[in-house]
């Protein structure tokens, strides 16, 4: 057997080809897939659904396959103030892997989903027990940080958080 391969047991290979195949994890060594199909279900949401809200225990993340989930926040008079919107082949939630673990952001079903719900408790656990493993996630991690980060300067950048959200104060 390769270093990088590993037998998945019959039971967990649909959820573990779904984990390979999702952008998230493609580069994950194949040898963490049965540990993340054992921590790993399917789950559906429906239109206006809400997956999250702010200030929730985050205990999980989503790998996204179809549909579409907006992240909105309430700005300091207490009004939504949509974020962005995330679609298939992205991940909703990384709180759970950074204390205090609660949810920053409200998560909406724009449409119906599908997605991949890992719980990120024991994601963040076997992270601390096994560095490679925390390593590669942290790297993966990052990089959806980063392209987030970079999306959000380019909303402001673009004026998409103008008239339509006349106030970010508490938000950045």
């Amino acid at each position: 057997m390769e270093p990088n391969t590993v037998a998945i047991p019959e039971s967990l290979q649909p959820l573990a080809s779904r984990i390979e195949r999702h952008p998230f994890f493609t580069d994950l060594p194949r040898l963490y897939l049965p540990t993340l199909a054992t921590t790993a279900m399917s789950v559906e949401f429906q239109a206006e659904d809400i997956i999250s809200n702010a200030g929730d225990l985050a205990n999980r993340f989503y790998l996204i396959e179809e549909g579409h989930v907006r992240l909105s926040a309430e700005n300091a008079d207490g009004a939504p103030v949509d974020i962005m919107t995330l679609g298939p082949g992205q991940v909703l939630g990384w709180s759970w892997l950074f204390p205090p673990h609660y949810w920053t952001l409200r998560a909406e079903a724009v449409d119906p989903v599908k997605a991949i719900f890992l719980y990120g408790t024991r994601l963040r656990e076997w992270a601390d027990a096994d560095p490679q493993f925390g390593y590669a996630l942290m790297k993966q991690t990052a990089k959806v940080l980063v392209e987030r980060l970079q999306g959000l300067c380019a909303g402001v950048v673009r004026g998409d958080y103008g008239p339509r959200h006349p106030n970010l104060r508490g938000l950045v």
